[in-house]
């Protein structure tokens, strides 16, 4: 939501079946027999998250209203982080369990495709973020963080900028253990996958196997990578905190009206009855 308006907000989240079809179909690359099911699933992991989660979704936005006009802290930021993360959590599990019941008819040409995609993406996120010279790094990581922070407060001055641009020096992200357990991840799913329609799991199986999947893409089985998150995701609050806080009361106002607005577009999104 952060990276739209509210009509588009409104337009996008309307075609978001045939949206995630095409994603889901670009990784995956279904047959002409897999695709029906697999469409249906899309629409009614749609149908039950507009039925079910919006509401819940929009009073979230509700609840940060208030607060967005006021200053904050790392703790108080690293809180409202977390409740969105929770928020979100029952659309993933909805997922994982509609998921569970395409996987059997998943083959090994979809796997391969999976693993060519997953190449594709490696190489393009390498492009992104890790670029060879530091300074168009550090330069294309402050553009990516106000460009964020603009789509809540609107523009920035030079000053504020210039609050990204210190805080970004202190940053811990390190793009090349970031893209190194990407790839961990990607290769835990297909031989999750594969070995889930091996060994013929049932239903309960397919379903538990892809929630420990999950937690593993949530929670790194590495400790040092587990550490890593843990210290970027301090930082991480600590910079928002750093960058509401040089914000104007005008530019909060004007956050509290996008939050506002997309609330509103999440109420009307809401099926009646």
């Amino acid at each position: 939501m952060a990276l739209t308006g509210c009509s588009a907000l409104r337009l996008g989240y309307n075609n978001a079946p045939q949206l995630g079809w095409w994603w889901l179909d670009g990784y995956v690359d279904f047959s002409s027999a897999q695709a029906p099911a697999a469409r249906q699933a899309i629409d009614d992991l749609h149908a039950w998250h507009r039925r079910t989660q919006l509401p819940q979704l929009a009073a979230l936005l509700a609840s940060m209203q208030p607060v967005i006009v006021e200053p904050t802290t790392a703790d108080a930021a690293c809180g409202w982080f977390s409740r969105v993360r929770t928020a979100l959590d029952p659309a993933f599990d909805r997922a994982l369990v509609q998921t569970a019941d395409l996987l059997p008819t998943l083959g090994e040409a979809n796997f391969k495709h999976m693993e060519q995609r997953y190449a594709k993406a490696l190489k393009e996120l390498r492009s992104d973020f890790m670029q060879p010279n530091p300074a168009e790094r550090r330069a294309e990581t402050a553009r990516r963080t106000l460009e964020r922070a603009e789509q809540i407060y609107g523009s920035l001055d030079e000053a504020q900028k210039r609050v990204i641009e210190a805080g970004l020096d202190k940053s811990p992200f390190n793009p090349e253990a970031w893209l190194a357990e990407r790839q961990r991840r990607q290769s835990d799913t297909l031989a999750t996958l594969r070995r889930l329609v091996a060994e013929r799991a049932d239903r309960e199986q397919r379903i538990a196997g892809l929630r420990m999947l999950f937690e593993r893409t949530q929670l790194s089985p590495d400790p040092a990578y587990r550490a890593y998150q843990k210290q970027l995701t301090v930082f991480n609050c600590e910079l928002a905190a750093r960058i509401h806080n040089a914000t104007t009361p005008a530019q909060r106002l004007k956050a509290q009206e996008r939050l506002k607005g997309w609330e509103e577009d999440l109420r009307a999104l809401v099926p009646p009855g």
